[in-house]
């Protein structure tokens, strides 16, 4: 047996595997001049770490969401994106899409094939402010977001709202701002406007052909009689009243958001003249709503097609969806005037015939089309500050799907030197009974 002190320990067997051991001393090392270490103090003072832009920064304390103001329209897809990486992507074109633009047509082809009867057009036509009392009744004040971005997207509602100087306001001229929001729903443009209002001269008119959004409004907390009045007033209105405490051509700035959607085309025109009606020279229109090619658009299914991009949903309210040029011709004025002449020359195509029959059903009971005295050869002329396409690919990463939108936003003002549209009285007979009964609304977003 052998000696157990011949064994060698394991740090000894480790020694000898390794070899002997080389002994090293440290280099002699020199310390830094001052002129070296003013530079690096210089380098790091002026030189900041690389960040990720917050557009495309996962952190809590570096994104969009936390920004002030509130960021839009920066994250663009490029090349070796993952698309599912973020829950959204702005300017993202669905045409570029193969799968995508083939489902829309297949859709859009299905939608014509299988309209609304002509008994249910009537019928969700007769008297639309009956399916949006209904919306907000269900609805309550649930459905809609507060809108806190519209300062940043419509920079005259900061001017109408920023704090006024003594010299301003003592000239009531200046120092007053009117604001008409029209389809105001359950106030959420209205309240986030107020809540950031510094203006003590500010007055917001809250307008919605809903008798239950109207209520939602007053009986808000934050709802303030001396600086919102929320009254029923429909935008389309044939007879043109206008809304209680409004005066022609005394609005400075009249706030349109998913409004538009909701109305007939055969209403457009006359919901343009009441709005040149009410706003004074200078004054502009702040305008959001449906673009064509709308995934909410493509996802309709059969018995819901009213007419070209016009539908009704299963709420029985109706929604239509818009085309940049279209909403160009719709506020230029254009569009009425390429209408009377098509009307003057008697030419009619198939298509307007098959339009005509759908804006025939879609209008019926609603009074689009009536005028009064000489309003019919009125065309306001809008001047187009801005008017564009905004598109987003919205992303739903855990299940892999892409959900293309699309909406429309424009300022439109009316020129300095345009006249006001002449006063035109109102029977007794019309004017209360269309106030009351018939009128305009937000669409849901």
């Amino acid at each position: 047996m052998p000696d157990s002190t011949s064994i060698p320990s394991l740090e000894e067997l480790s020694l000898h595997a390794s070899g002997p051991v080389a002994t090293t001393t440290n280099p002699p090392t020199t310390s830094p001049t001052p002129a070296i270490l003013s530079e690096i103090q210089n380098i790091a003072t002026h030189v900041q770490p690389p960040t990720i832009p917050p557009h495309r920064s996962h952190d809590p304390s570096n994104n969009l969401k936390r920004s002030d103001p509130f960021q839009f329209g920066s994250r663009y897809l490029e090349e070796g994106d993952s698309i599912f990486e973020f829950n959204a992507w702005d300017h993202v074109d669905p045409s570029t899409d193969p799968l995508y633009t083939s489902y829309t047509a297949h859709q859009l082809a299905f939608q014509r094939t299988h309209a609304v009867s002509a008994f249910d057009a009537r019928r969700f036509a007769a008297h639309p402010d009956k399916w949006w009392d209904k919306f907000y009744t269900n609805n309550t004040t649930n459905f809609f977001k507060d809108r806190k971005w519209l300062r940043q997207e419509f920079p005259i509602l900061s001017e109408c709202t920023r704090p006024r100087t003594a010299a301003e306001t003592a000239d009531p001229s200046v120092g007053k701002s009117v604001i008409l929001e029209v389809g105001a729903g359950a106030g959420n443009t209205a309240f986030p406007i107020l809540a950031g209002n510094e203006n003590p001269g500010l007055v917001i008119h809250a307008c919605d052909f809903s008798k239950k959004a109207v209520e939602l409004i007053r009986k808000h907390e934050a709802y303030d009689g001396e600086r919102i009045r929320a009254e029923v007033w429909d935008l389309a209105d044939p007879v043109q009243t206008l809304p209680p405490g409004v005066q022609p051509g005394s609005v400075d700035v009249v706030v349109l958001i998913f409004v538009f959607s909701a109305l007939s085309p055969e209403q457009w025109g006359q919901a343009v003249r009441n709005v040149w009606r009410v706003l004074r020279p200078g004054g502009e229109v702040c305008f959001r709503d449906y673009g064509r090619g709308d995934l909410a658009q493509v996802r309709f299914k059969k018995g819901r097609w009213l007419g070209e991009n016009f539908y009704v949903r299963g709420d029985g309210t109706r929604v239509y969806f818009f085309g940049e040029d279209e909403l160009s011709g719709i506020w230029t004025g254009l569009a009425e005037e390429k209408k009377g002449d098509r009307g003057k020359e008697g030419e009619k195509s198939e298509r307007d015939e098959q339009d005509e029959v759908a804006i025939e059903y879609a209008t019926a009971g609603s009074g689009a089309g009536e005028t009064i005295g000489d309003e019919e050869a009125v065309t306001p002329a809008f001047e187009i500050v801005s008017l564009g396409v905004d598109r987003r690919l919205l992303v739903n990463r855990q299940k892999q799907l892409k959900m293309y939108r699309c909406w429309m936003q424009g300022r439109f003002r009316k020129p300095e030197s345009s006249s006001p549209i002449s006063e035109v009285p109102i029977p007794h007979d019309l004017g209360e009974a269309n106030t009351q009964e018939s009128g305009n609304a937000i669409n849901p977003t």
